[in-house]
């Protein structure tokens, strides 16, 4: 698993929470290398980590000077 996925679980609840709140197996995201882009902005919603920090080859870097929930939990 991936350490941003790994930070994102953490502010959900867990690995287990967030495959529950995607509605996928949690074996599933043991499985990716990265972020699938068409699940970041799910992941944004329920976690609060920007999709700037899931996937910064999509989004590129965050515009805003106010710090995500990842950098605030670093």
């Amino acid at each position: 698993m991936i350490t941003i996925v790994k930070k994102a679980a953490k502010t959900s609840g867990g690995v287990v929470a967030l495959a529950r709140e995607l509605g996928i197996k949690h074996t599933a995201l043991y499985s990716w290398t990265r972020v699938p882009a068409e699940r970041v902005l799910d992941i944004e919603r329920i976690t609060g980590v920007s999709r700037h920090d899931l996937r910064p080859d999509i989004f590129g870097p965050a515009t805003s000077r106010r710090p995500s929930k990842l950098e605030k939990s670093a």
